[in-house]
């Protein structure tokens, strides 16, 4: 799999983000305070993350959006038509882990408004496609090809 935009901005140091140890358990970290970030360049970047595979990357991509999408609230929404790409990528991947992890923040994203969620019906023509594909798999663990 190619490297993603995530993957190089955090090789380079450009992403605010860096894992705590707690004991056995890992936990992010911010540099910079959430609600400070700049939702237009960092919400695409994570979202393009959910298509890394390897530790640490997929660990911070995964936690770093779940705390996003968490704080975004009225910013998520002038930012939703760049994340329709990254979210058609990863959802093309039809790599079981991706694809779950993908849906999971998708579900979570539109559970931040309901304006947010009626925004994202114009893209459905984009997304669900592969959703289509996917939903005869339902009962096969493992088994999205």
């Amino acid at each position: 799999m190619p490297s993603t935009i995530f993957k190089m901005c955090y090789d380079r140091g450009d992403l605010p983000i860096v894992i705590n140890f707690l004991g056995a358990h890992r936990k992010i970290g911010w540099i910079v305070e959430v609600e400070k970030l700049d939702y237009h360049h960092y919400l695409p970047i994570f979202f393009h993350g959910l298509r890394e595979s390897e530790d640490p990357y997929k660990f911070l991509a995964d936690q770093g959006l779940a705390s996003l999408i968490q704080s975004g609230k009225e910013r998520i929404l002038p930012v939703l038509p760049q994340l329709i790409i990254p979210i058609k990528e990863a959802l093309n991947t039809k790599q079981t882990e991706i694809v779950v992890k993908t849906l999971v923040h998708l579900q979570n994203l539109v559970k931040t408004s309901d304006l947010l969620a009626e925004s994202l019906v114009p893209y459905y023509r984009q997304i669900l496609p592969v959703m289509n594909l996917l939903k005869h798999r339902n009962g096969k663990p493992g088994c999205l090809k």
